[in-house]
């Protein structure tokens, strides 16, 4: 299983977005970590399943092959404050997907339904149908 950290794991431009993304949170004063970029398709099924048919709470509702994370051009991050984590810093999430945004990134805490405040992508433009129909973001 592959559920990676590492920015060199996302597709060129979507790890030169994430970078940037990185530098304009530590100017604006929050640190962020990247806890997530690419996922294997085992990887992320294991993750759907949480709070389905094992322990956790639902933190997805993409299956293996139907993430952004599957095709290399998203990530999930949390912002630090004083060397921890702050998963429930909604006021952190929400200036670091105004820094997101400002990247070119599209920031899950945006979405209408099932807000993911700790993931951001890149599309293209292309939907996961057309990614797994072998088009290519450039």
């Amino acid at each position: 299983m592959i559920n990676s950290r590492d920015l060199k794991d996302l597709l060129p431009k979507v790890a030169a977005m994430a970078s940037n993304f990185i530098v304009k949170c530590k100017e604006s004063g929050i640190d962020v970590i990247i806890t997530s970029t690419y996922r294997d398709t085992e990887s992320q099924n294991a993750l759907y399943e949480q709070g389905r048919t094992t322990s956790g709470k639902v933190v997805t509702n993409a299956k293996g092959g139907q993430s952004y994370h599957n095709y290399q051009c998203a990530f999930d991050f949390v912002p630090i404050v004083n060397g921890k984590a702050q998963w429930n810093d909604l006021d952190a999430f929400k200036k670091c997907g105004v820094i997101a945004v400002e990247c070119g990134l599209e920031w899950a805490g945006n979405w209408k339904s099932f807000k993911e405040m700790a993931h951001c992508q890149y599309t293209g433009g292309l939907s996961i149908k057309e990614l797994q129909d072998g088009k290519v973001i450039v």
